[in-house]
């Protein structure tokens, strides 16, 4: 494990699962939500899962099983990959609660056992934001290549890259530099909705342009089948977030 994902697997385990009841509710709550309509809360993806069922997937950085367990309610099998034991807390009583299963590795990503997972999944999927955790994205590809089936499917979404340098609020603000490329200390996703007074650790990010991330896909045995852009919830006049579907040949 590098020292980023070391650092980032710290702060993750700093209060994630009192995070997640206090934005999410209990894994009760939560399952009961999930369970009305899973299909709706794979919001941007949802037409690429109506037909799931026995289907393995990856789930990468699953977090606390908001993706994972609708998936499986619909037939799937789920297997998620997170660096945080306090997201795999919430996410197996989450899928206890909504009367399904899946299996929940934690570790650095760049450690998946690729002999145990070598062409294993039909389907891997990344979204929420999480490139941004990993420092080398040709290494995070190739990977993910090598654990699915030939024909099997990569679903990636992530925060939009244009974040880089603007203001959701105020588009024609212009914050940075896109084209950087340096690792940033900042603050975990959720310690906003906690006092200033608490300590939490910081996560180290990696930023990445479009055509980085574009690129990382292209150079493995990845054809991209669709490039979409989905607009910020903030700010509908920018883009937040992309998705893209490609297959492995």
């Amino acid at each position: 494990m590098n020292e980023q994902s070391i650092l980032n697997k710290k702060a993750w385990e700093h209060n994630a699962y009192d995070f997640w009841i206090k934005r999410d509710g209990t894994p009760e709550e939560k399952a009961k939500k999930i369970m009305k309509d899973p299909l709706l809360c794979l919001k941007n993806h949802s037409n690429a899962f109506v037909d799931c069922k026995n289907m393995k997937i990856a789930n990468i950085c699953g977090s606390n099983g908001r993706k994972a367990v609708p998936l499986a309610l619909l037939g799937a099998d789920v297997t998620v990959f997170d660096i945080s034991q306090e997201n795999r807390r919430y996410a197996l009583e989450l899928a206890k609660c909504a009367d399904v299963s899946i299996s929940y590795e934690v570790g650095d990503v760049y450690d998946i056992d690729v002999e145990k997972y070598r062409a294993y999944f039909d389907v891997i999927y990344l979204e929420g934001g999480v490139l941004h955790y990993f420092n080398d994205i040709d290494k995070l590809m190739a990977l993910l290549s090598k654990v699915l089936k030939y024909d099997g499917k990569m679903i990636l979404s992530d925060f939009h890259p244009i974040r880089k340098i603007t203001d959701t609020q105020i588009a024609e603000r212009t914050l940075g530099d896109y084209f950087e490329t340096e690792l940033h200390r900042d603050d975990i996703a959720y310690k906003k909705y906690y006092d200033k007074e608490d300590a939490f650790p910081d996560v180290i990010l990696r930023y990445y342009t479009l055509s980085e991330i574009i690129n990382a896909v292209l150079k493995t045995d990845f054809a991209i089948h669709q490039f979409n852009e989905h607009p910020d919830y903030n700010n509908n006049k920018i883009p937040g977030e992309f998705t893209i579907i490609a297959i492995k040949i």
